[in-house]
């Protein structure tokens, strides 16, 4: 039932826009179905530099948008593209199949043209952009946006801190992995999770100048030869201060290593086919035995949201 209208029920102030045509053209009058002012929203100059944003008050899920022209005129949108931010300030483009998505916008002024999204977007800010528009007139606009509120598990790192997963015996060993998070960062470098066993098992998640990088050793305790370890890197510009999704699938030595639609596969080195890991998972850094905010690499600055392993929902539990 993600499907409440979410523009309706905001003020005015929550539109605003590039520019206005004029003070009955502005963007408070831009929601659908609306008639008041001069019946939705005009820019000062017609051009594809042009935007109309709604700040829907807190981060939401958006599921489908609707748009109109400008109530009784020639001034309406043929195409458009949607930006969405979390902050206002970062942007990013909604993307279908890896490529930035044009909505079919209207023919006329005063029919609802609607769209329902393949990709849901997580975000408190969202943009139209104009691409095209009636030839015959100006870019006119009324919007709505369908969706509902979305309540995540999110936990932020200041660069000096980490959150610990204890077992709950002295050594953990398993056959099977399942790690799935979303994190954003403004920092290039930093360790997202890590564990490590006496033998010399470990698996580390870091980012490494904005890829991500995912550190693997099962059963071999001889650390100097590095051609027995496994390392995969995925991604770039992952230091954009938008989500990115990871998820890490290990059954025996084959690993599937997902980041945002990108998937990896791979093989691990090493003599054995489970992960022993000694009393804890280390998440946001890799903390030294009795120095507290110490960290051996450096140290993840950023949120990370919904992190689950094995099943286990770790910012939860966290939270008791």
């Amino acid at each position: 039932n993600c499907d409440d209208a979410l523009v309706s029920p905001l003020p005015s102030a929550a539109l605003t826009s590039s520019s206005e045509l004029f003070s009955t053209h502005s963007p408070s009058f831009a929601k659908l179905n609306r008639r008041d002012g001069a019946g939705g929203w005009s820019p000062l100059e017609s051009n594809e530099q042009q935007w109309l944003q709604v700040d829907l008050g807190d981060r939401v899920e958006i599921v489908a948008v609707a748009t109109q022209g400008r109530y009784g005129s020639s001034d309406w949108v043929t195409s458009y593209a949607l930006m969405f931010s979390d902050t206002g300030r970062n942007w990013k483009q909604y993307r279908q199949d890896d490529t930035v998505w044009v909505f079919t916008g209207n023919s006329n002024a005063d029919s609802v043209v609607h769209h329902k999204l393949l990709h849901s977007m997580k975000a408190r800010f969202l943009r139209f952009i104009p691409l095209k528009w009636n030839v015959g007139g100006r870019i006119g606009l009324r919007v709505e946006v369908f969706g509902c509120s979305y309540k995540s598990d999110i936990a932020d790192f200041d660069g000096r801190s980490s959150l610990l997963y204890r077992f709950n015996q002295k050594l953990m060993s398993t056959f099977k992995d399942v790690v799935s998070l979303k994190f954003k960062s403004m920092q290039g470098d930093g360790v997202l999770f890590h564990g490590e066993g006496q033998r010399g098992d470990y698996i580390t998640l870091e980012l490494q100048k904005g890829k991500l990088s995912l550190h693997l050793n099962l059963g071999d305790s001889n650390l100097h030869f590095s051609n027995s370890h496994t390392s995969v890197t995925l991604g770039s510009l992952l230091d954009d201060q938008h989500w990115h999704s990871v998820l890490i699938e290990r059954f025996n030595k084959q690993v599937n290593f997902t980041v945002d639609k990108h998937t990896q596969h791979f093989r691990t080195k090493g003599d054995s086919d489970h992960l022993d890991i000694d009393y804890e998972l280390s998440f946001g850094g890799i903390p030294v035995p009795g120095k507290p905010g110490t960290f051996q690499r450096k140290n993840f600055h950023g949120c990370i949201e919904n992190l689950y392993y094995n099943g286990v929902n770790i910012i939860d539990l966290a939270k008791r």
